[in-house]
């Protein structure tokens, strides 16, 4: 007698209610997209029946630090602090499996995101097609490069979203935003991190909120947070 096929629908319903919901993701809009765009299809075959558990997944076999989709909750409520519009051009630094970049790409006039492994961009691209999704585009690049070229080629950018940790803020993406834009990073190192939402108010001025506590692994080649010295 064979086992009985694993119920997604289910699974999804209580990801929403017992994940989701308790994290203070709210939004209609996120929780719909979340019934809607189906996570396990952007998961690895050998990890598909744990896509909407409570845990960072594996995108490599052997694991690679840092190629992985982070839990569900920190997905959803990372789209939430974006607000984004139907109108926003958006950058996305880390495009991993392509599952937030498909959620963004719901809501998003565009989506431009970054992968620096190929392998995970070719994988990306495969599962957004399946998915439906014309309006993102991925590429094959290094966002933490001097003057990288992938970044501006669609600036300004009313929503940059860094799918990683990293020490600081760059500046250099900052500069990237539409007035009246925001930028979503994880800031920190290894052991505290927030979640830091800064928004571009004029030509100079920027102002910025850390709305809560996380920790996600760091993004490739941006700098390493300063060692502590006495």
């Amino acid at each position: 007698m064979s086992a009985p096929a694993f119920d997604f629908e289910q699974a999804r319903f209580n990801m929403i209610e017992q994940q989701i919901r308790p994290w203070e993701v709210l939004d209609a809009r996120v929780l719909a997209l979340l019934s809607q765009v189906k996570r396990e299809d952007f998961v690895p075959e050998a990890y598909r029946a744990l896509a909407l558990s409570d845990l960072e997944i594996p995108l490599s076999r052997p694991a690679v630090e840092g190629e992985c989709m982070l839990p569900p909750k920190v997905e959803a409520r990372a789209l939430q602090e974006l607000d984004l519009k139907p109108s926003d051009n958006v950058l996305e630094i880390g495009t991993g499996s392509g599952y937030m970049a498909a959620l963004m790409g719901k809501l998003a006039r565009q989506v431009l995101t970054l992968e620096i492994n190929p392998r995970l961009a070719d994988l990306a691209r495969a599962n957004l097609a399946r998915a439906g999704l014309t309006n993102v585009k991925v590429k094959t690049a290094d966002a933490a490069a001097a003057r990288c070229a992938a970044c501006v080629d669609e600036a300004p950018y009313d929503a940059i979203v860094l799918s990683g940790g990293v020490a600081e803020v760059p500046t250099d993406l900052l500069e990237l935003l539409r007035i009246g834009g925001r930028l979503l990073a994880f800031v920190g190192d290894e052991t505290v991190m927030r979640a830091t939402v800064v928004h571009r108010a004029g030509e100079a001025s920027y102002h910025s909120e850390q709305p809560w506590d996380i920790v996600v692994p760091r993004l490739r080649h941006f700098p390493a947070p300063a060692a502590f010295r006495f």
